[in-house]
């Protein structure tokens, strides 16, 4: 379920947001996922989300990566809406 929401956001990211819920067996997920997974697809989205912002074009674009870092970081709980 958690790779539809990246490929969601990743294929329509404009007008989208991501909403996260609470919760301690969502937490308890997401912290394992941050181990294995999370950090790195973060880290990457985090540096072309930088590379984007560098020119005027490129910052709705790379505004969209942070948006996908975050959501990276911590799927388990969140919903993409929009």
């Amino acid at each position: 379920m958690q790779c539809f929401k990246f490929a969601g956001l990743a294929f329509f990211p404009f007008g989208k947001e991501v909403i996260y819920g609470q919760g301690g067996f969502s937490f308890l997920i997401n912290l394992i996922w941050i181990i294995v997974f999370g950090w790195e697809m973060a880290l990457i989205n985090l540096i072309w989300g930088i590379i984007l912002c560098i020119t005027i074009v490129g910052i709705p674009f790379g505004k969209q990566f942070f948006k996908l870092a975050r959501l990276s970081l911590m799927p388990f709980g969140a919903s993409v809406v929009g």
